[in-house]
């Protein structure tokens, strides 16, 4: 049997899922060492089978050689460069011929501090991995200006878990269609990098100025923001939901809106396409490029604007019933494109033999 070994740092609902389906679609073993979970996103996760989890804390570096040598691995996918344990074990193993992919979700921006690892990368990166495996094309064009040749790098290491999103478009059209929800949802964590300042500001401007109709702000999530000190009538702060709870939510509302100031990717993008609904994205939203085409599923604002939003605001507002409908229906085919099973027949290419 085939076992694939993950050194990983946070994990999330949509990671396990698409491990459950890489066991369930190829038989094979997983081994997932997993840095502690994220009180600003305090999932809890449950696994069976053939799927392990060891925490990294309880592992030092004698104990994660020991693990990872005894496991003798088919492949080594590993969190970014972070985690400098992790490193020492793919380098190891890259000197033995074993496939060692470099997963990430870091886009290129041209800051000095990527620049310098471009510089640095040269001395390192290739004695550690074999191959990169990235979420979207401003990531795929960091890891090329890393010395990762084109055929050596794969995207869409991020997919939503399909199985309990998707089928939320279908079962909740038939309501949608009677009385579409007129209410922006927003899952995020509480962070500034999120934004929710100005989006709790920009839409609060609109309700009192008249100019919201009928429609609410609805938003879901926890972190060190919450409770936000804002507060307006038509804002509702539910905190964190477990991911199997939030189906609930999704159905009562009619569009998803993410004012991210700063978002590599965002699978949160990918869940509520899924479960069709129209998209509010700032174009800091990496995942935009995958799942939004603008005018069809939704629209894009300029991140930090607040004027930008409001005039997104106004834009979806202003969108029949019908018309808002159909568009949910074009995010859930956008995200049925993309989901585990790519990724995880994606995995059993990467486990090829090295080369480089």
């Amino acid at each position: 049997m085939k076992k694939v070994l993950f050194l990983y740092t946070e994990m999330a609902p949509y990671f396990i899922a698409c491990v459950e389906r890489l066991v369930a679609d190829h038989d094979v073993e997983v081994h997932i060492v997993h840095w502690p979970v994220n009180q600003e996103a305090p999932f809890k996760f449950s696994t069976g089978g053939k799927v392990f989890l060891h925490p990294r804390a309880s592992l030092d570096q004698a104990g994660l050689r020991r693990l990872a040598d005894g496991l003798k691995p088919d492949i080594i996918l590993c969190s970014g460069w972070v985690d400098k344990g992790y490193l020492q074990v793919c380098r190891a193993a890259r000197r033995h011929g074993v496939p060692t992919v470099m997963v990430s979700d870091t886009a290129w921006q041209g800051r000095p501090r990527q620049w310098m690892a471009l510089v640095l990368a040269r001395f390192w990166l290739h004695r550690t991995f074999s191959q990169a495996w990235v979420t979207g094309k401003e990531q795929a064009r960091y890891a090329e200006y890393l010395g990762f040749a084109r055929e050596q790098i794969r995207k869409g290491f991020y997919a939503a878990d399909l199985d309990r999103f998707a089928p939320l478009a279908e079962r909740f059209r038939e309501g949608k269609a009677k009385a579409y929800p007129h209410r922006f949802l927003c899952v995020a964590r509480y962070i500034p990098s999120k934004g929710h300042q100005y989006m709790m500001e920009a839409f609060a401007e609109l309700c009192d100025a008249g100019e919201a109709g009928d429609w609410e702000l609805w938003c879901i999530g926890t972190g060190e923001l919450f409770p936000p000190a804002f507060s307006h009538p038509r804002i509702t702060h539910w905190g964190f939901v477990q991911a199997d709870e939030v189906g609930p939510y999704m159905g009562q509302s009619g569009v998803f809106v993410l004012p991210s100031l700063y978002e590599p990717w965002g699978v949160v993008v990918h869940e509520h396409a899924a479960a069709g609904l129209p998209l509010l994205l700032s174009n800091a939203v990496g995942a935009r490029q995958r799942f939004l085409r603008k005018g069809q599923n939704g629209t894009c604002f300029n991140a930090g604007s607040k004027e930008a939003l409001k005039e997104g605001f106004r834009t979806m507002i202003a969108t029949g019933d019908d018309k808002l409908l159909a568009m949910g229906m074009c995010s859930h085919k956008l995200a049925m494109e993309w989901g585990p099973r790519q990724w995880a027949a994606t995995l059993m290419e990467l486990m090829q033999p090295a080369h480089g």
